[in-house]
């Protein structure tokens, strides 16, 4: 049973989808630690303390596929995300590869949100592992602080799982924070230090700055969010086009990103962010699998049926694509959703290296007990 994480509410309350508004945001921003890795290492304890690879079979360096995710360990020896998995099979002969098990991941994180959502708070779920909470109403940084503390116990102590929180005023450094001091961290970035706290940083460290943008603002004599602060808007606008100012704007605090909460579900989407650039079709297949399965996952477990299917690229350099297609049927096989997610994903892929990949579903019906999945 999960104990509701109730907010200290020294700072008063605001109706919900105002919150914060007329006041100092504070937004938190969570990440599991090394989430599918730390899951397997709950579920059987003697894998403590060693690499563990989530990902395709390395076939003793010969397999094919990409690293999914890894502990901390298997960091250590050089293993990343999106890695090929022959690259982290020489780099770690000796550590643990097992493939991913999406439903006990995907039971995992249904747990570790319900703690999130029982502060009452505006939530908003963003990947199988992360989520925001706007805490504003809580009134002050130290009682958001005290707030997620209290978060991070609970997870630990109801899951025996860890995660890393940022509190920041705006989503983006949120989120930059969370990511600080893991695992188990807990990062405060304040309005007055915000400024200090991203100057230093590699303009990476910005989400959505892969590395073809990150090599273009090099060229352009930017390495750190200070350098990225103090250029010329219009320089920049130049190269990157209009999402340049909001580029630019995040390293002032300035995001009107609101952490968003709907009365419905509208729309379910997952997404990917590789760590290095890829272009590889066999990566991206598996990709489009994957996350036509953790979709489609979400549908069932929503009593939902879905009948337009939103296909993403992001390419280097911010350039992004989508396409969507509306079925014949309402649906929720996956099946279904996978040959139409590898259709759109032809229609678009032009060989250029990819970034991001995401599957989003929208245009739902909700499924009752005589209905039965259609597939076409």
């Amino acid at each position: 049973m999960t104990n509701r994480i109730i907010p200290d509410d020294s700072g008063g309350a605001t109706p919900s989808g105002e919150t914060g508004r007329d006041h100092q945001r504070i937004i938190l921003h969570l990440d599991m630690d090394s989430f599918f890795a730390s899951v397997e290492m709950r579920e059987n304890t003697g894998l403590k303390g060693k690499p563990v690879v989530i990902g395709a079979d390395p076939k003793n360096g010969a397999g094919r596929g990409v690293v999914s995710t890894c502990s901390y360990e298997a960091r250590a020896f050089g293993i990343r995300s999106a890695m090929p998995i022959s690259q982290a099979y020489v780099l770690c002969p000796h550590a643990v590869f097992l493939p991913p098990c999406f439903p006990r991941y995907a039971k995992a994180s249904v747990e570790v949100m319900a703690i999130l959502k029982s502060s009452n708070l505006p939530f908003q779920q963003v990947s199988i592992d992360e989520a925001f909470l706007d805490v504003s109403t809580v009134g002050t940084f130290t009682g958001a602080t005290d707030l997620a503390t209290r978060i991070r116990d609970e997870i630990r102590s109801q899951l025996g799982l860890t995660c890393s929180i940022g509190i920041a005023p705006t989503k983006v450094v949120a989120k930059i924070a969370s990511d600080v001091n893991k695992p188990n961290g807990l990062t405060l970035v304040e309005p007055g230090n915000l400024f200090s706290f991203l100057a230093p940083m590699p303009v990476r460290k910005i989400p959505g700055v892969g590395r073809k943008a990150e090599m273009e603002l090099f060229e352009m004599g930017i390495r750190t969010i200070k350098d990225l602060a103090e250029f010329d808007v219009q320089g920049l606008i130049a190269r990157f086009g209009r999402s340049a100012i909001t580029l630019q704007a995040i390293t002032t605090g300035i995001d009107d990103d609101w952490v968003k909460e709907f009365d419905c579900v509208k729309s379910v989407s997952r997404e990917t962010t590789f760590f290095n650039d890829i272009n590889e079709e066999q990566v991206i297949s598996a990709t489009i699998d994957a996350l036509a399965q953790d979709v489609c996952r979400n549908l069932t477990e929503e009593s939902l049926r879905c009948r337009t299917v939103t296909i993403k690229v992001r390419y280097t350099g911010f350039i992004t694509r989508t396409k969507a297609r509306t079925l014949p049927h309402y649906t929720n096989d996956e099946n279904t959703v996978r040959f139409c997610a590898h259709s759109l994903l032809r229609d678009i892929f032009d060989g250029r290296s990819i970034r991001l990949l995401g599957i989003r579903l929208s245009t739902f019906e909700k499924q009752d007990a005589c209905q039965t999945i259609l597939s076409v």
